[in-house]
């Protein structure tokens, strides 16, 4: 199949940096670079415009990677709290996907959308999970998603107690054995 020649607009990971020619199927062209406006084609008269704005939209980027990265800065590390239904082993009953993510992370006061939560593969269990969101193409944080079945189990966690049936057999084998009365202790003769 035809590959289709693009002008990049901005970095693309694991394709580019602003201003490179590439070329890509013309699935993902037409699918993902075009219309989130990171890439245009490569003609004559594109190509004459985008040298003529180059100046300015390398300014541009560098400007909103600087607001990136303060904003980096000042939230970096931050915790949100996922409260979901599981079972006795930890599972979850659904999972926990980005826009779960990005919507706790905007209760917290980070104003995401979903497509920023870089998430391999969907959260499945009780636990602390690392999770990337992208403030822009070059700029990534960390943000700890605290999934638990309470918000009492999540400051648990936090603390980095054991929950869930682990924990509780854990419990239970802390727990003094049964003394015996005077009663009940075996004759010994």
């Amino acid at each position: 199949m035809a590959q289709v020649e693009l002008i990049l607009l901005q970095r693309v990971e694991k394709l580019g940096q602003m201003g490179d020619l590439v070329k890509v199927k013309p699935g993902y062209a037409r699918n993902f670079l075009l219309p989130g406006k990171r890439a245009i084609r490569a003609n004559k008269a594109n190509l004459a415009q985008f040298e003529q704005q180059r100046v300015q939209l390398e300014a541009q980027n560098l400007k909103r990677r600087e607001e990136a990265e303060r904003l980096a800065e000042r939230v970096g590390g931050m915790k949100v709290i996922i409260v979901r239904q599981a079972g006795e082993s930890g599972s979850l009953y659904g999972s926990v996907s980005n826009r779960d993510i990005a919507d706790a992370c905007t209760a917290g006061g980070l104003s995401i959308s979903r497509a920023q939560v870089i998430l391999l593969q969907p959260i499945k269990t009780l636990g602390l999970h690392r999770v990337n969101v992208s403030l822009h193409p070059e700029v990534t944080i960390d943000v700890i998603a605290n999934v638990a079945r309470s918000t009492e189990e999540a400051e648990r966690q936090a603390r980095g107690e054991a929950v869930g049936q682990a924990a509780e057999d854990e419990e239970a084998a802390l727990e003094p054995a049964m003394v015996f009365g005077e009663q009940d202790q075996p004759d010994v003769a």
